[in-house]
């Protein structure tokens, strides 16, 4: 499943982990992404992948 938001774009970004020792290991920060159906600008009906906070603000029709 593709992780990239099809509304905001939103998509995975590495960062650090940093213990409480200030040992370093690379991490990975990826969205939430579901795969809901929509109702598309064009008034179509079709599965899409969404993060969580897209739904949530109401950036999407729920079909």
């Amino acid at each position: 499943m593709s992780k990239v938001c099809e509304v905001c774009g939103k998509h995975p970004v590495a960062g650090r982990s940093i213990s409480h020792s200030h040992r370093v290991s690379n991490r990975m920060f990826r969205p939430n992404i579901q795969k809901v159906t929509i109702r598309d600008a064009k008034g179509h009906v079709r599965r899409a992948n969404v993060c969580t906070s897209c739904m949530k603000a109401g950036k999407v029709e729920r079909a």
